[in-house]
């Protein structure tokens, strides 16, 4: 990897853009030991470890697992969502205890572990199923002696270092991130699964939880007892994320960054190699431009990013290091990563922010696969509705979540997807360019092209319009949402005296700002640059505005309300209400970080939650209004 940085920062270089630099980083990583490997045993009649099941990938692994050794028996968990493993439970299947088996897809890794734990497993093992992977015997599909990586850390960044950049000489204070299981995880392969299923006994599993394995119908246990050995170690590791920028010609203090994961386990064609060839590419182009004349409003910067593998190690430590900066200046982050994984659907994992100059662009780009057709028309011959076919929420696993969860920026990962299976090779040893160029049938370079004129036009546009083009008016709606969903809760809060007004008048109030906004921005001289500046700023801010600004980003790292993870956000309040109606009460594994279901509803607790959340809805409408001799609320 280090002989591709020096490559990479070497093609920037010779591209003549205004500056290249590199940034270090010391993290902290998990790696196989190289001397003990993890192993796993059944467990015979005495409870000792008995007969060692071959694990085909040895030096697959799972980032992050807790380490050190378990026994228990064996549990089918289906995806190992919260809401499989409470079906497990309802089924009589009692998965505290004991290790369970969960396929590869759906949620993260990490999600599965974290769930798990909540419901008291001792262990994961996590396989792919061909199911998920290859339904059409005709298409290429994953070797049955593969298992997938994927590290189990619940969240972003150096988990050893919460909260503070891993620069070198950095004095860390003693702690580590809440989102590292206390339990172990381990991939194995199908085959080694398929010998796991053919133990297991109790009630058969659900139709839809059945598989492709030979083992069917699959059972969900238990099964005999298992030893799993986990010896991952901690190793300190110098990252580097390597930088070129253009500079704007009128706003060069606002960032439009683009970004690009380097690293990959395996050969991570579709992983990181598109994405890397796709920003480099943009680079030649855009500077061949500035070469002819054309000059940005805004800076450009491009970004190599490393320790995108072990969750997004680098970008994360880089928005730590300059978050005091980075809230001011960068306006959007691009992705390219996971850019082409198929190319059937395409999907738009975004900021609200962003979502009507996405569309607009998809009326400018050309579709790879029907000629003389826009990407949009593609999208509304499937569905009318263009945006639920194309938008998504930012996932966790993504850089760009990071960026707008943890820096209020708002960010956007575009991906074309298959339309009836997941791409098989991803964080695997047969992710190559052969079996990615193959699995799109040959279609790779067209596919990698549209990605590209799609973040092309997207930089192009936000660097270079005048007026941001950004709608900072949205988040009314997303508002109005989730109000919705609270609204289902206000005859139950009435009936113990308490309210949700305070969130309406907040909303009410962010869209009168946005409103006003907008006229005045009607109103104004498009040549008065003092004015446009002025308005940008407070434009490009506003997703900044929904970080709550009465956590801490040590304690609370992802603050945004609606995006993020905490007490302070909507996802914890609706949990919170939803023990409304289970009599006080709850399962294990469906709350929020910090949500203590075993305690019920807590009246106390729901009115600060609903503070947290009001306050910062309000804070965002303020803000959006200008000055404060122009704000105008009713709150």
């Amino acid at each position: 990897m280090a002989a591709l940085a020096q490559d990479i920062r070497a093609e920037l270089s010779r591209q003549k853009l205004d500056h290249v630099w590199t940034d270090t980083h010391y993290v902290g990583l998990q790696f196989p030991h190289p001397n003990h490997p993890n192993t796993l045993h059944w467990v015979d009649e005495s409870g000792s470890a008995g007969e060692q099941l071959p694990l085909e990938d040895p030096d697959v692994y799972c980032p992050y697992s807790a380490t050190g050794n378990v026994t228990g028996e064996l549990v089918y968990a289906h995806y190992g969502r919260p809401e499989d493993l409470q079906d497990l439970r309802a089924r009589g299947v009692e998965p505290a205890g004991r290790l369970l088996l969960v396929r590869v897809g759906i949620i993260s890794f990490a999600q599965k572990v974290a769930s798990a734990q909540d419901f008291g497993a001792r262990g994961v093992l996590i396989y792919p199923d061909p199911a998920d992977l290859s339904p059409d015997t005709h298409k290429l599909g994953l070797s049955s002696h593969r298992a997938v990586y994927g590290h189990v850390h619940m969240g972003t960044g150096d988990p050893y270092t919460p909260g503070f950049p891993s620069f070198n000489q950095t004095q860390f204070p003693p702690v580590q991130s809440s989102g590292l299981p206390r339990i172990p995880a381990q991939p194995i392969s199908a085959d080694i699964a398929s010998r796991l299923l053919r133990k297991l006994e109790g009630p058969v599993a659900p139709q839809e939880w059945q598989g492709h394995l030979p083992e069917s119908p699959y059972h969900l246990g238990p099964g005999p007892g298992l030893h799993l050995n986990i010896n991952n170690r901690r190793a300190a590791t110098p990252i580097s994320n390597i930088f070129g920028c253009i500079e704007g010609r009128s706003e060069p203090d606002h960032y439009v960054v683009i970004g690009a994961q380097r690293d990959a386990w395996g050969p991570g064609a579709a992983k990181s190699a598109v994405g890397t060839a796709i920003l480099l590419e943009l680079v030649r182009t855009i500077s061949s431009m500035v070469s002819n004349g054309f000059r940005p409003r805004r800076s450009l910067l491009f970004i190599s990013w490393d320790g995108g593998d072990f969750g997004s190690v680098g970008s994360m430590e880089w928005l730590e290091g300059y978050l005091s900066v980075l809230h001011l200046k960068a306006v959007v982050y691009v992705s390219l990563d996971n850019a082409v994984l198929g190319d059937d659907r395409f999907h738009a994992k975004t900021s609200p922010l962003l979502i009507t100059l996405i569309e607009n662009i998809l009326k400018q780009v050309d579709s790879p696969n029907q000629s003389g057709q826009t990407l949009y028309e593609q999208v509304v011959f499937t569905n009318p509705s263009w945006d639920a076919e194309v938008i998504r929420p930012l996932p966790m696993d993504s850089s760009a979540y990071s960026f707008t969860a943890f820096a209020g920026v708002p960010a956007v990962e575009f991906s074309f997807m298959e339309d009836d299976q997941t791409y098989p090779f991803l964080h695997t040893k047969e992710d190559t360019y052969e079996n990615l160029h193959a699995a799109l049938r040959g279609r790779l370079p067209a596919v990698a092209r549209t990605v590209a004129l799609l973040a092309g036009q997207l930089l192009i546009r936000l660097s270079h319009d005048h007026l941001l083009p950004l709608d900072f008016g949205c988040y009314g709606d997303v508002v109005l949402r989730h109000i919705g969903r609270l609204n289902e809760f206000s005859g139950d809060l009435k009936a113990r005296g308490l309210t949700l007004q305070w969130v309406y008048s907040a909303r009410g109030d962010y869209i009168r700002a946005a409103e006003k906004l907008r006229k005045e921005i009607y109103s104004s001289e498009e040549s008065d640059e003092r004015l446009t500046r002025m308005y940008n700023v407070r434009i490009m801010r506003v997703e900044f505005y929904f970080l709550s600004q009465y956590v801490s980003p040590a304690d609370s790292p992802f603050r945004h309300i609606f995006l993020g993870r905490g007490d302070h956000t909507l996802s914890a309040l609706l949990d919170h209400l939803r023990l409304l109606r289970k009599g006080d009460s709850g399962a294990p594994g469906v709350s929020s970080p910090g949500v203590e279901p075993s305690l019920g509803f807590q009246e106390s607790r729901f009115r600060r939650q609903l503070a947290l959340l009001t306050w910062t809805l309000q804070g965002a409408a303020n803000a959006l209004g200008g000055d404060l001799w122009n704000i105008d609320n009713n709150f």
